[in-house]
Parts: structure tokens; C-alpha cells; sequence
């Protein structure tokens, strides 16, 4: 009954998320390519590979990816490298995240996510009474430091952030004592301080986000015009497709600010059924997770489920001012085949592992 309900809520979101996406973007799509149609067209493509391969991987025993956790992760860091390549690597957005093979473009970094959750969940197994001593744990924080440090190269703070918290919370769950978490904390506060002063860009976006109308045509236009969609929308919302602010005035409403279009046109009430479709997945997903046979399959679950959550977590507190821009889009909904194909991917996981767990209810 949970499997079902997981494979319902994803496409609802799914369909939700194309419906948005088409509305959001066929004004930049005829301004930039001449074919209104030209995102959702592609969106719609990602999306059935993506189902395609949700269904793959659902059918995949999930302790297959314990079996070869090493060869996965080391290609992943091997991806992470060579798109640091000029030539290789692509940049989009001021950042060299991208492999581009003609009409399709691969992120390595969102393949590095889950590829980091699988290395995690399998090491934590294999070393959860030992997580205790310090040294167990830091093997696995600098595995993923590793990694942080390779996305923070191209550079990608909110994949990186992303990726890291998601780890975190996996750690969480084992013994690791608290003493380590209060050093960790710190550790990290100061090394998100040592980013953001040693790039201008990222504390031009802090400044913005402490008071977007200090530059509201530089750093603080797109958190305005974001507040500027949210607004109008009221508690119904001005109708679909008859957002104000996709025509030119919120640059890109497809990708990272798309929950801006919702609430404008679908209102409050849109968005509260938005999150609350995200809050019944997540809800489902961690009481499945609890009724797992075996300890890796409950850490992957954890794993997969926080990736996601804090994405949209992130994603949302941007979108509403809580959080400065990040870069992060919102799983399932935004505009982009690589972070659509690889979510749906990581729910097959999250299927197969709740077949094996339905077994044992």
C-alpha cells in the first residue's frame, strides 16, 4: 500500500511539475528559441525517461548497490574531475558543473549525491558500532569532504550544501556522539564563513538576502521579483498562465524560482497543496523506512529522503526570502533533465527498497 503511495505522490508531483513548467517558460521559450513550446518539450522527454528509469531502478535489488558501492562512488568522483576540464566541463550560470552531449547535459554532481548516499549508507553499516570512535567517523566526512571540495571547485554551493547536510542527517542516525556534532558544527560554520567572504558573489547574495532592495536591479532582483509573483497570487491565486511576472520580469521562473509562478497563479492554497504533496512523500517514504529488513536499506532510505527534503526545504526557503539564493532547484518540479531523471531514479530505489520492507510489515 506505502509502494503505491509513493509511486502516486512522485507523479502527481511530476505532472504538477510539467504543468508549471509549460506555464512558467513558454514566454522565454519563444523570446529565446522561437518555440514556445521549446522547455516544456524537453521536460516532458526527461520526465518519461526519468519514469522509465524510476521503474528500472524499482525493479533493481537495492543490495546490488552495496555489492559494487566502491566502483560507483569512485566514477562519480572521476565525473566530479573531469568536468573541472576546460573543454570537457561546460559552463552554465558561471559554473563548469555541466557535460554537454549535443541536446542532452549531464550534471555529475547530482550523480555524486546519490552516489555519496549509497558510499555512506554501505560504510555506516559496516562500521555503525564503531562510529563512536572518532577515527571511523572522519573516514567517512573526509570522503565526502572530498567531494564538497570537488563541487565547490566548478563552483556549486547548493549542491554541495545539499549533498552535505544530506550526510549529515545519516550520520545523525548512528552512534556518533554528541560531542563530535558540536565540533562538526563549528567546523562547518566556519568553513560556510570562509566561502562566503572569499567569494564576492556569494556575499553580494548574503547582503542581498539580509536586504534585497539595498541592490534591487543587481543581487536582490531576482529575490524581489520572486516576492513580487508570491504577492499578487492571494489565496487562489490569478489563474494559470496568467502570471505577470514570467513575462521578463522573473529571469528563468522555470528553474530555481518556479514555486514563485505557482503560488502566483495557483495562490496560497496551491502551494500548501505543493508542500503538502512533498510532506505525505517524505512522511510515507520514513515510516516505510522504519519497517526495513536490514540496516543499509534503512540508511539508503534515510539517505535518499533527506537529499530530497532538504533540496525542497532549501529550494522553498529561497523562493520565500528565508534563505539567500542558492542555486538549488525544487526536486520533481524544476525545469532540468539530469536533477528530474536522477530523483526519479533515486525513488526506484526508495520503491524497491519498500517492496523488501512491505514483505516484512
Amino acid at each position: 500500500m506505502k509502494t503505491k503511495r509513493i509511486i502516486i505522490l512522485t507523479l502527481i508531483i511530476v505532472i504538477f511539475g510539467l504543468i508549471s513548467v509549460y506555464s512558467s517558460s513558454h514566454v522565454w521559450a519563444l523570446y529565446k528559441y522561437d518555440d514556445s513550446l521549446y522547455y516544456i518539450k524537453r521536460q516532458a522527454i526527461f520526465a518519461c525517461i526519468g519514469i522509465i528509469a524510476m521503474f528500472i531502478t524499482s525493479r533493481i535489488d537495492y543490495h546490488l548497490y552495496k555489492k559494487y558501492y566502491k566502483p560507483i562512488i569512485l566514477v562519480c568522483f572521476l565525473l566530479l574531475i573531469l568536468v573541472l576540464i576546460p573543454g570537457l566541463g561546460v559552463v552554465r550560470g558561471g559554473s563548469r558543473s555541466w557535460f554537454n552531449f549535443g541536446i542532452f547535459a549531464l550534471q555529475p554532481s547530482e550523480l555524486f549525491k546519490i552516489g555519496m548516499i549509497i558510499f555512506a549508507a554501505v560504510y555506516i553499516e559496516k562500521n555503525y558500532y564503531h562510529m563512536k570512535k572518532l577515527k571511523y567517523s572522519l573516514k567517512l566526512l573526509l570522503v565526502m569532504g572530498l567531494g564538497f571540495l570537488l563541487i565547490m571547485l566548478q563552483p556549486d554551493f547548493g549542491s554541495g550544501i545539499v549533498m552535505a547536510c544530506s550526510i549529515v542527517v545519516m550520520i545523525i542516525v548512528s552512534p556518533f556522539p554528541f560531542i563530535y556534532f558540536v565540533f562538526l558544527g563549528v567546523l562547518g560554520v566556519v568553513g560556510i564563513v570562509f566561502m562566503i567572504l572569499s567569494a564576492p558573489y556569494r556575499m553580494k547574495r548574503i547582503l542581498s538576502f539580509l536586504d534585497p532592495f539595498q541592490d534591487p536591479l543587481g543581487s536582490g532582483f531576482q529575490a524581489i521579483q520572486a516576492l513580487y509573483a508570491i504577492g499578487p497570487g492571494g489565496l487562489l491565486g490569478v489563474g494559470f498562465d496568467k502570471s505577470i511576472q514570467k513575462h521578463f520580469y522573473l529571469p528563468e521562473p522555470q528553474t530555481d524560482f518556479i514555486f514563485a509562478i505557482v503560488a502566483e497563479e495557483f495562490g496560497f492554497l496551491g502551494g500548501i497543496i505543493l508542500i503538502g504533496l512533498y510532506l505525505c512523500l517524505f512522511k510515507t517514504i520514513l515510516q516505510v523506512s522504519k519497517n526495513v529488513k536490514d540496516l543499509f536499506g534503512s540508511l539508503l532510505m534515510i539517505g535518499i529522503v533527506s537529499l530530497i527534503g532538504i533540496q525542497t526545504l532549501i529550494n522553498l526557503g529561497v523562493v520565500v526570502g528565508l534563505f539567500p539564493v542558492t542555486g538549488v532547484t525544487l526536486p520533481l518540479m524544476s525545469y532540468g533533465g539530469t536533477s528530474l531523471t536522477i530523483t526519479l531514479m533515486s525513488i526506484g530505489i526508495l520503491i524497491n527498497i519498500s517492496k523488501s520492507a512491505n514483505c516484512v510489515l
